[in-house]
């Protein structure tokens, strides 16, 4: 019996004790602890993505888009997308290009390069570009192509917003619109392109490495000229500027960022506010330039142009001093010839100033900096390179 009832008071114990345990984690609707509570469904939690799995960026027409994280496969419509991708080292990540992207270099019947589509610095320097697939022209979007090649983002230049947002919803992949710039006043936008197109790659380092450097180039040129120019103030003309094709001697530009770099004296500054203009003949006769430089891309019809006697008697025709510049301006800036030209039309008009300087070997040093191989070679072979313009051999 005694046994029984220890037996009865120890379960009493237990079943007191649990009772007791019960009551304290027992909830109170008004003090409810959420610790204690359990989600009814895995529904109901809002799904969290894996860390720098996307990215939500502003782009330069101020639409925020959604990306992924540095993504591999990547397609640029419009004018200057691909140079850019070439600058930050993601050439190898392009999936789809161009019609201009993919055009074939022509020469004209005076051995000068007529800009024609794989003759920019970048292309020359990565040639497997031109055998990615086609996705269109660089003017009307054909989302059916771009899809085909299932890029996980488009970099889109020379596009509204508007149509940045019906490329992306044609397509379902994310798009950003860049503005490709210049050297100039738009260098801000330039920049701000490439920084954001540096982040969404994970280039951002790259990206503030070429911008360091194209400053740090333009710091140069204007560090050797900045006081020579007050000087040695040469009238200069540049003649033959290339806008959409090749023009003759009577196209130029108020405003080309080569002369401006070293402080030149470009006697059409008051032409225009930028970009290429025509100018009369009687204009150019009146400013009678000490130094012409030529764009080579139009030196066939410059030569022809030439043939006219009235041209003769400028003062730089008659003193031999006409020289030739590498095209800079074929689909959207090349930065680099902008850079490069500068160094040379330095050597000519500050040659004390410049005489550490070959121009070729700066060329490639600037080329092999931005586009990843010395290309100066294969420039001069399809333009002439940087060298006088035998006037004569022209009549």
């Amino acid at each position: 019996m005694k046994n029984m009832a220890r037996t009865l008071i120890i379960c009493l114990l237990i079943l007191i004790t649990t009772m007791l345990i019960a009551g304290c984690t027992s909830q109170n609707p008004g003090t409810a602890t959420p610790v204690q509570q359990q989600p009814s469904s895995t529904a109901a939690v809002p799904s969290i993505p894996v860390a720098g799995s996307t990215l939500t960026v502003t782009d330069l027409t101020n639409r925020t888009v959604t990306v992924p994280a540095s993504p591999q496969k990547i397609i640029g419509v419009g004018a200057g997308d691909v140079r850019m991708l070439v600058y930050l080292q993601a050439a190898d990540r392009i999936v789809g290009v161009d019609k201009m992207e993919k055009g074939a270099t022509n020469k004209t019947a005076l051995g000068m390069g007529l800009p024609s589509g794989r003759d920019r610095p970048y292309s020359i320097a990565h040639p497997e570009l031109a055998d990615q697939a086609y996705i269109g022209t660089n003017a009307v979007d054909d989302p059916e192509l771009i899809l085909a090649q299932k890029p996980d983002i488009v970099f889109a230049t020379w596009r509204t917003g508007q149509q940045a947002d019906a490329l992306q919803e044609k397509t379902k992949i994310p798009v950003v619109a860049l503005v490709s710039g210049d050297l100039g006043k738009s260098k801000s936008q330039f920049y701000q392109s490439l920084r954001l197109m540096g982040k969404v790659l994970g280039r951002e380092a790259r990206a503030e490495s070429v911008i360091a450097f194209i400053d740090g180039t333009i710091a140069d040129l204007n560090k050797r000229t900045k006081d020579a120019q007050k000087t040695t103030a040469k009238k200069v003309y540049i003649g033959g500027v290339s806008f959409n094709g090749a023009h003759g001697l009577l196209s130029t530009e108020p405003t080309y960022p080569s002369l401006k770099m070293i402080n030149g004296m470009n006697v059409a500054s008051g032409a225009g506010t930028g970009g290429q203009v025509m100018i009369d003949k009687e204009q150019l006769l009146a400013w009678d330039p000490d130094v012409i430089f030529i764009d080579e891309s139009s030196y066939a019809l410059v030569a022809a142009d030439l043939k006219d006697p009235v041209y003769q008697s400028l003062k730089a025709v008659k003193n031999k001093q006409v020289y030739g510049l590498m095209p800079y301006n074929w689909y959207a800036n090349n930065y680099d010839t902008v850079l490069a030209n500068a160094y040379y039309m330095g050597k000519i008009l500050y040659p004390d100033q410049f005489s550490d300087v070959d121009a070729g070997k700066k060329a490639d040093e600037i080329y092999s900096e931005l586009d990843g191989k010395p290309v100066y070679a294969e420039m001069q072979a399809l333009f002439g390179g940087y060298k006088p313009l035998d006037i004569a051999s022209s009549q």
